[in-house]
């Protein structure tokens, strides 16, 4: 239980760890090394409080997420990865949101619980990991039950996943490009797919595959999603080679055909059109052909 004092103590734990990474800034695979606890700005441009673009129930994520009350969202803003196709790129580049206090952000947490939310979803975590167990600590000490969901970008530091262990409950991660050189051009994301296998093993040893309740709503584990690219500019069948020979072929992955050429996408025209059915159909077949789940 999130509410007994041994599991509170190691949250206390981890949020000490996390402020201490934070004041040298480590908590991501950019290692920026400025002092956070100070209002000192990295690559994702946030300092000492989280800032938050929007929160409430939402209902376009995967239906497992949303079960009859919706999943309860809470957008962060800034990142720490550059995306130049974004769909939120006001959100993520351009900086719309309010800063929120330690005690806002676990409020709100606890107002989208008493909404009937079935989990609290932390879209774009990875920059604000510090804040989230700071406010987290204050929301389990006053009644927080709902499942943690860590939904991220895939940029994540295995150290700072491993403060998350038996906290957060279901892991979202998007793996983005099976290509190193794809996640730098596209997204200034050094070394993108490599450190995005090792956060997502990491993710798996914590959580395990997908499992649910008799209602279908998530409780814990693994769930993927994988954008496809025109011209297999994400390199789809590594993303897909990797969760069923390195993760398990329990796995489940949303391959997503959403993209449309937004905020700087075209700039490069390989990335300038939206995806065509045959590409998304290609990208169904491979995952079929591994033996991956579809969501």
């Amino acid at each position: 239980m999130k509410q007994d004092k041994e599991f509170l103590k190691k949250l206390s734990e981890c949020l000490e760890k996390a402020l201490e990474i934070s004041s040298n800034c480590e908590l991501c695979p950019r290692k920026c090394h400025v002092n956070r606890l100070k209002d000192e700005k990295g690559f994702c441009k946030t300092g000492r409080n989280a800032v938050v673009s929007s929160y409430g129930p939402h209902f376009g994520e995967e239906k497992v997420l949303v079960g009859r009350f919706g999943s309860g969202t809470i957008f962060f803003t800034h990142c720490n990865l550059a995306c130049v196709f974004c769909q939120n790129y006001d959100i993520s580049q351009l900086g719309k949101g309010n800063e929120v206090s330690t005690q806002e952000l676990a409020d709100i947490m606890l107002e989208l619980q008493r909404m009937g939310c079935h989990n609290i979803n932390l879209v774009s975590p990875t920059h604000c990991v510090a804040q989230i167990l700071k406010a987290l600590l204050i929301a389990f000490e006053e009644g927080l039950k709902i499942p943690i969901v860590y939904n991220t970008g895939g940029y994540d530091s295995v150290d700072t996943l491993k403060l998350l262990d038996g906290i957060v409950d279901i892991y979202m991660p998007d793996i983005k490009y099976g290509d190193d050189e794809r996640g730098m051009r596209y997204s200034s994301a050094p070394n993108y797919f490599s450190v995005a296998k090792s956060a997502v093993k990491e993710m798996h040893r914590q959580v395990g595959d997908l499992k649910t309740d008799d209602r279908g709503i998530a409780v814990k584990g693994l769930l993927v999603r994988h954008l496809v690219l025109p011209n297999d500019l994400a390199c789809t069948e590594k993303v897909i080679e990797f969760l069923a020979t390195e993760i398990s072929t329990e796995t489940f992955v949303n391959i997503m055909d959403q993209y449309r050429p937004l905020y700087k996408a075209k700039q490069y025209p390989e990335l300038s059109r939206s995806v065509n059915r045959a590409e998304f159909q290609r990208a169904v077949e491979i995952a079929r052909k591994h033996g991956i789940h579809l969501w």
